[in-house]
């Protein structure tokens, strides 16, 4: 009896989970065989091994029991090519994407404008985008921004716009 879905090893899904366990194990910069001496052995070298190969599908109380491990949110662990956005609001509404004017940003002092233009560097350096006047965010940024802006998330729109900080082509 196994722990796995035979179904799911070797899927295009299953290689993309096991990308994504490999890239965060070398995130925090251990083997495979660190990661089962370091756990106490609940997590063999060769069965994580399997997992990251794509050729085990893991379950989800182990996956949850490897994010605590690795000390981040069991999503972090699932690829995120996969984390849609939604197309609609709660409301149904066309879901709208946020355009930060960056050379408005740049004119703006004080921490959570630092903080704001940090980040968004930061979203430059992973999309390799670096136009330097407009950077769109995503749903995920938009949560991270809310709290950088100590506003509900619901209200990023609004805030940024009220700072003169959204695009406006």
């Amino acid at each position: 009896m196994h722990d796995f879905d035979d179904d799911g090893a070797s899927s295009p899904y299953s290689r993309k989970v096991g990308d994504r366990l490999r890239v965060i194990r070398k995130q925090k910069r251990l083997s495979l065989q660190e990661v089962e001496a370091t756990s106490t052995e609940e997590f063999k070298a060769s069965v994580l091994g399997a997992y990251e190969r794509g050729e085990r599908a893991i379950s989800v109380p182990r996956l949850e029991r490897l994010a605590k491990f690795y000390s981040v949110p069991v999503d972090q662990l699932l690829p995120r090519e996969d984390i849609s956005e939604p197309e609609s609001d709660a409301a149904g509404a066309p879901a709208k994407k946020l355009g930060i004017d960056l050379i408005k940003l740049n004119q703006l002092s004080g921490q959570p404008f630092e903080m704001l233009s940090r980040f968004l560097k930061m979203i430059q350096v992973q999309r390799q985008d670096f136009n330097g006047k407009v950077m769109t965010v995503r749903g995920i940024d938009t949560r991270a921004i809310a709290a950088m802006l100590d506003v509900p998330v619901d209200q990023v729109g609004a805030r940024l716009d009220a700072l003169d900080l959204l695009f406006h082509p």
